[in-house]
Protein backbone atom coordinates (compact mmCIF):
# COMPACT_ATOMS: atom_id res chain seq x y z
CA UNK A 1 0.00 0.00 0.00
CA UNK A 2 2.84 2.39 -0.93
CA UNK A 3 0.49 4.82 -2.68
CA UNK A 4 -1.61 5.55 0.41
CA UNK A 5 -1.18 9.10 1.72
CA UNK A 6 -3.73 8.89 4.55
CA UNK A 7 -6.06 6.48 6.32
CA UNK A 8 -9.67 7.38 7.19
CA UNK A 9 -11.52 5.64 10.04
CA UNK A 10 -15.15 5.83 11.08
CA UNK A 11 -15.12 4.33 14.58
CA UNK A 12 -18.60 3.86 16.02
CA UNK A 13 -19.93 2.31 19.19
CA UNK A 14 -20.21 -1.15 17.66
CA UNK A 15 -18.63 -0.83 14.22
CA UNK A 16 -15.25 -0.06 12.66
CA UNK A 17 -14.68 1.09 9.07
CA UNK A 18 -11.30 1.97 7.60
CA UNK A 19 -10.23 3.23 4.19
CA UNK A 20 -6.67 3.65 2.89
CA UNK A 21 -6.72 6.62 0.51
CA UNK A 22 -4.47 8.35 -1.99
CA UNK A 23 -3.91 12.10 -2.29
CA UNK A 24 -6.98 12.51 -4.51
CA UNK A 25 -9.22 10.81 -1.95
CA UNK A 26 -9.61 7.60 -3.93
CA UNK A 27 -9.97 4.38 -1.93
CA UNK A 28 -7.05 1.98 -2.24
CA UNK A 29 -8.16 -0.53 0.40
CA UNK A 30 -10.96 -1.04 2.88
CA UNK A 31 -11.52 -2.87 6.17
CA UNK A 32 -14.72 -3.36 8.20
CA UNK A 33 -15.36 -5.12 11.49
CA UNK A 34 -17.54 -5.13 14.60
CA UNK A 35 -14.61 -3.80 16.70
CA UNK A 36 -16.34 -0.62 17.72
CA UNK A 37 -15.65 1.46 20.81
CA UNK A 38 -17.16 -1.13 23.15
CA UNK A 39 -14.80 -3.84 21.89
CA UNK A 40 -11.74 -1.66 21.32
CA UNK A 41 -12.06 -0.24 24.82
CA UNK A 42 -11.30 -3.70 26.16
CA UNK A 43 -8.74 -4.97 23.63
CA UNK A 44 -7.00 -1.62 23.05
CA UNK A 45 -7.67 1.02 20.37
CA UNK A 46 -4.09 1.11 19.15
CA UNK A 47 -3.97 -2.67 18.76
CA UNK A 48 -7.25 -2.79 16.81
CA UNK A 49 -6.16 -0.01 14.47
CA UNK A 50 -2.73 -1.53 13.88
CA UNK A 51 -4.19 -4.94 13.05
CA UNK A 52 -6.21 -3.42 10.21
CA UNK A 53 -3.32 -1.29 8.98
CA UNK A 54 -1.12 -4.39 8.92
CA UNK A 55 -3.77 -6.30 6.96
CA UNK A 56 -3.60 -3.62 4.25
CA UNK A 57 0.19 -3.26 4.55
CA UNK A 58 -0.06 0.46 5.23
CA UNK A 59 3.33 2.05 5.83
CA UNK A 60 4.33 3.34 9.29
CA UNK A 61 4.48 6.99 8.16
CA UNK A 62 0.95 7.20 6.77
CA UNK A 63 -1.23 9.42 9.02
CA UNK A 64 -4.69 8.43 10.26
CA UNK A 65 -7.78 10.62 10.74
CA UNK A 66 -10.67 9.23 12.80
CA UNK A 67 -14.23 10.30 13.49
CA UNK A 68 -16.90 8.86 15.74
CA UNK A 69 -16.97 7.34 19.19
CA UNK A 70 -13.22 6.80 19.42
CA UNK A 71 -13.23 10.48 20.39
CA UNK A 72 -15.83 10.09 23.14
CA UNK A 73 -15.08 10.35 26.85
CA UNK A 74 -15.12 6.53 27.01
CA UNK A 75 -13.10 6.23 23.77
CA UNK A 76 -9.43 6.37 22.86
CA UNK A 77 -8.80 10.09 23.36
CA UNK A 78 -11.56 12.56 24.17
CA UNK A 79 -11.80 14.91 21.19
CA UNK A 80 -14.31 17.27 22.77
CA UNK A 81 -17.03 19.26 21.01
CA UNK A 82 -17.46 22.41 18.99
CA UNK A 83 -20.45 24.43 20.16
CA UNK A 84 -23.28 25.50 17.88
CA UNK A 85 -23.38 27.57 15.81
CA UNK A 86 -20.47 25.43 14.59
CA UNK A 87 -18.56 26.06 11.39
CA UNK A 88 -17.75 22.79 9.64
CA UNK A 89 -14.24 24.12 8.98
CA UNK A 90 -13.67 24.37 12.75
CA UNK A 91 -13.90 20.58 12.97
CA UNK A 92 -10.61 20.35 11.11
CA UNK A 93 -8.85 22.89 13.30
CA UNK A 94 -9.82 21.12 16.53
CA UNK A 95 -8.73 17.57 15.71
CA UNK A 96 -7.20 15.91 18.79
CA UNK A 97 -3.76 14.32 18.52
CA UNK A 98 -3.47 10.77 19.91
CA UNK A 99 -0.25 10.76 21.96
CA UNK A 100 2.34 8.00 22.07
CA UNK A 101 1.84 6.71 18.52
CA UNK A 102 4.49 5.96 15.94
CA UNK A 103 2.42 7.73 13.29
CA UNK A 104 0.30 10.91 13.30
CA UNK A 105 -3.21 9.94 14.46
CA UNK A 106 -5.94 12.59 14.80
CA UNK A 107 -9.53 12.31 16.05
CA UNK A 108 -12.13 14.82 14.90
CA UNK A 109 -14.34 16.53 17.51
CA UNK A 110 -18.12 16.30 17.67
CA UNK A 111 -20.65 19.13 17.89
CA UNK A 112 -22.52 20.17 21.04
CA UNK A 113 -25.68 22.22 21.41
CA UNK A 114 -25.27 23.82 24.85
CA UNK A 115 -28.83 25.05 25.16
CA UNK A 116 -30.49 24.27 28.48
CA UNK A 117 -33.83 23.84 26.73
CA UNK A 118 -32.59 21.68 23.84
CA UNK A 119 -29.24 20.14 24.85
CA UNK A 120 -27.80 17.78 22.25
CA UNK A 121 -24.58 16.21 20.97
CA UNK A 122 -23.37 14.51 17.81
CA UNK A 123 -20.20 12.59 17.15
CA UNK A 124 -19.52 11.21 13.68
CA UNK A 125 -22.47 12.85 11.94
CA UNK A 126 -20.53 16.14 11.71
CA UNK A 127 -18.12 14.35 9.38
CA UNK A 128 -21.03 13.17 7.23
CA UNK A 129 -22.18 16.78 6.98
CA UNK A 130 -18.67 17.84 6.01
CA UNK A 131 -18.53 15.17 3.31
CA UNK A 132 -22.03 15.77 1.95
CA UNK A 133 -22.13 19.57 2.01
CA UNK A 134 -18.49 20.69 1.89
CA UNK A 135 -16.69 23.32 3.94
CA UNK A 136 -18.24 26.41 2.44
CA UNK A 137 -21.71 25.18 1.54
CA UNK A 138 -23.83 28.10 0.36
CA UNK A 139 -27.48 28.56 1.20
CA UNK A 140 -29.48 26.66 3.79
CA UNK A 141 -29.93 22.90 4.13
CA UNK A 142 -32.22 20.74 6.24
CA UNK A 143 -30.37 17.46 6.68
CA UNK A 144 -31.74 14.13 7.90
CA UNK A 145 -29.27 11.43 8.98
CA UNK A 146 -31.19 8.28 10.00
CA UNK A 147 -29.78 5.71 12.38
CA UNK A 148 -30.01 4.28 15.86
CA UNK A 149 -30.06 7.92 16.96
CA UNK A 150 -31.28 9.91 13.96
CA UNK A 151 -30.01 13.46 13.56
CA UNK A 152 -31.72 16.44 11.95
CA UNK A 153 -29.51 19.47 11.32
CA UNK A 154 -30.04 22.97 9.97
CA UNK A 155 -26.91 24.10 8.11
CA UNK A 156 -26.51 27.60 6.71
CA UNK A 157 -23.44 28.78 4.82
CA UNK A 158 -21.23 25.96 6.11
CA UNK A 159 -22.36 26.46 9.72
CA UNK A 160 -24.41 24.00 11.76
CA UNK A 161 -26.87 26.35 13.42
CA UNK A 162 -28.84 23.76 15.38
CA UNK A 163 -29.72 20.08 15.39
CA UNK A 164 -31.88 17.51 17.13
CA UNK A 165 -31.47 13.81 17.92
CA UNK A 166 -34.29 11.26 17.76
CA UNK A 167 -33.91 7.78 19.30
CA UNK A 168 -35.93 6.27 16.45
CA UNK A 169 -33.77 3.24 15.73
CA UNK A 170 -33.23 2.39 19.38
CA UNK A 171 -36.94 2.73 20.15
CA UNK A 172 -37.76 0.45 17.22
CA UNK A 173 -35.34 -2.18 18.50
CA UNK A 174 -36.78 -1.98 22.02
CA UNK A 175 -40.40 -2.10 20.84
CA UNK A 176 -39.82 -5.01 18.47
CA UNK A 177 -37.77 -7.08 20.93
CA UNK A 178 -38.75 -6.17 24.47
CA UNK A 179 -42.48 -5.35 24.41
CA UNK A 180 -45.69 -7.19 23.63
CA UNK A 181 -45.15 -6.17 20.00
CA UNK A 182 -42.39 -8.76 19.78
CA UNK A 183 -45.12 -11.38 19.28
CA UNK A 184 -46.51 -9.46 16.30
CA UNK A 185 -43.18 -9.27 14.45
CA UNK A 186 -41.91 -12.77 15.24
CA UNK A 187 -40.78 -14.55 12.09
CA UNK A 188 -40.85 -11.48 9.84
CA UNK A 189 -38.82 -11.82 6.63
CA UNK A 190 -36.72 -9.08 5.04
CA UNK A 191 -39.38 -7.92 2.59
CA UNK A 192 -40.57 -4.32 2.97
CA UNK A 193 -44.37 -3.98 3.16
CA UNK A 194 -44.52 -0.54 1.56
CA UNK A 195 -48.26 -0.05 2.07
CA UNK A 196 -48.13 -0.85 5.79
CA UNK A 197 -45.09 1.35 6.23
CA UNK A 198 -46.30 4.45 4.38
CA UNK A 199 -49.77 4.22 5.94
CA UNK A 200 -48.19 4.19 9.41
CA UNK A 201 -45.91 7.12 8.51
CA UNK A 202 -48.85 9.24 7.37
CA UNK A 203 -50.97 8.36 10.40
CA UNK A 204 -48.25 9.12 12.95
CA UNK A 205 -47.23 12.31 11.15
CA UNK A 206 -50.84 13.53 11.23
CA UNK A 207 -51.49 12.61 14.88
CA UNK A 208 -48.20 12.32 16.83
CA UNK A 209 -50.06 12.62 20.14
CA UNK A 210 -51.53 9.17 19.47
CA UNK A 211 -48.09 7.52 19.27
CA UNK A 212 -48.55 5.07 22.15
CA UNK A 213 -52.01 4.11 20.91
CA UNK A 214 -50.82 3.68 17.31
CA UNK A 215 -48.14 1.28 18.46
CA UNK A 216 -50.56 -0.87 20.46
CA UNK A 217 -52.86 -1.05 17.43
CA UNK A 218 -50.14 -3.09 15.73
CA UNK A 219 -50.87 -5.94 18.14
CA UNK A 220 -54.64 -5.54 18.32
CA UNK A 221 -55.01 -5.27 14.53
CA UNK A 222 -53.09 -8.50 14.05
CA UNK A 223 -55.10 -10.33 16.72
CA UNK A 224 -58.47 -9.19 15.35
CA UNK A 225 -57.87 -9.03 11.61
CA UNK A 226 -54.69 -11.01 10.96
CA UNK A 227 -51.78 -9.75 8.92
CA UNK A 228 -48.17 -10.69 8.37
CA UNK A 229 -45.28 -10.23 10.74
CA UNK A 230 -43.59 -8.09 8.08
CA UNK A 231 -46.60 -5.76 7.98
CA UNK A 232 -46.50 -5.45 11.76
CA UNK A 233 -42.78 -4.67 11.72
CA UNK A 234 -43.18 -2.02 9.03
CA UNK A 235 -46.09 -0.47 10.90
CA UNK A 236 -43.93 -0.08 14.01
CA UNK A 237 -41.11 1.35 11.91
CA UNK A 238 -43.44 3.66 10.00
CA UNK A 239 -45.06 4.91 13.19
CA UNK A 240 -41.73 5.82 14.79
CA UNK A 241 -40.33 7.39 11.62
CA UNK A 242 -43.58 9.32 11.14
CA UNK A 243 -43.17 10.73 14.66
CA UNK A 244 -39.60 11.73 13.88
CA UNK A 245 -40.61 13.45 10.66
CA UNK A 246 -43.43 15.33 12.40
CA UNK A 247 -40.79 17.01 14.56
CA UNK A 248 -37.95 17.14 12.06
CA UNK A 249 -40.03 18.83 9.37
CA UNK A 250 -41.79 21.25 11.71
CA UNK A 251 -39.56 24.22 10.89
CA UNK A 252 -38.83 23.35 7.28
CA UNK A 253 -39.70 26.05 4.78
CA UNK A 254 -42.56 25.05 2.44
CA UNK A 255 -41.19 23.23 -0.59
CA UNK A 256 -37.63 23.05 0.76
CA UNK A 257 -35.69 19.95 -0.25
CA UNK A 258 -34.46 17.74 2.58
CA UNK A 259 -30.95 16.31 2.21
CA UNK A 260 -31.06 12.65 3.23
CA UNK A 261 -27.74 11.08 4.22
CA UNK A 262 -28.39 7.35 4.43
CA UNK A 263 -27.68 3.98 2.85
CA UNK A 264 -29.18 0.52 2.55
CA UNK A 265 -32.56 -0.30 4.06
CA UNK A 266 -32.78 2.95 6.02
CA UNK A 267 -32.31 4.98 2.85
CA UNK A 268 -35.19 3.15 1.17
CA UNK A 269 -37.50 3.52 4.17
CA UNK A 270 -36.89 7.25 4.59
CA UNK A 271 -37.30 7.83 0.86
CA UNK A 272 -40.67 6.05 1.07
CA UNK A 273 -41.59 8.15 4.10
CA UNK A 274 -40.75 11.44 2.41
CA UNK A 275 -42.64 10.40 -0.71
CA UNK A 276 -45.70 9.48 1.37
CA UNK A 277 -45.71 13.01 2.79
CA UNK A 278 -44.93 14.65 -0.58
CA UNK A 279 -41.66 16.07 0.81
CA UNK A 280 -38.91 16.54 -1.82
CA UNK A 281 -35.54 15.06 -0.90
CA UNK A 282 -32.11 14.51 -2.35
CA UNK A 283 -30.03 11.55 -1.21
CA UNK A 284 -26.35 11.18 -0.37
CA UNK A 285 -24.91 7.76 0.45
CA UNK A 286 -23.88 7.68 4.12
CA UNK A 287 -20.67 5.72 3.51
CA UNK A 288 -19.67 8.11 0.75
CA UNK A 289 -20.45 11.13 2.94
CA UNK A 290 -18.32 10.05 5.91
CA UNK A 291 -15.48 8.90 3.64
CA UNK A 292 -15.49 12.22 1.76
CA UNK A 293 -15.60 14.12 5.04
CA UNK A 294 -12.58 12.24 6.36
CA UNK A 295 -10.74 12.76 3.07
CA UNK A 296 -11.41 16.51 3.29
CA UNK A 297 -10.16 16.49 6.86
CA UNK A 298 -6.96 14.65 5.90
CA UNK A 299 -6.28 17.07 3.06
CA UNK A 300 -6.79 20.08 5.33
CA UNK A 301 -4.70 18.72 8.19
CA UNK A 302 -1.71 17.37 6.29
CA UNK A 303 -1.42 19.50 3.18
CA UNK A 304 -2.00 22.96 4.66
Amino acid sequence: MNCATSVAVDWGTSSFRLWAMDRAGCVLGERRSDQGMMTAGKTGFAAVLQSHLDALEVGPDVPVVICGMAGARQGWVEAGYIDTPARLSDILDRAAVVPGQGRDVRILPGIAQRDAGTPDVMRGEETQLLGALGLEASGEADVCMPGTHSKWARVRGGTVERFATFMTGELFSAAARQTILSHAVSGADDAVDSHAFTSAVAEAFAAPALAANLLFRVRSRQLLFGGSAAAARETISGTLIGLELAAGLAERAPGAVVTLIASGRLKRLYQLAFAALSVPQSSVDADEAVRNGLARAAAAIWTN
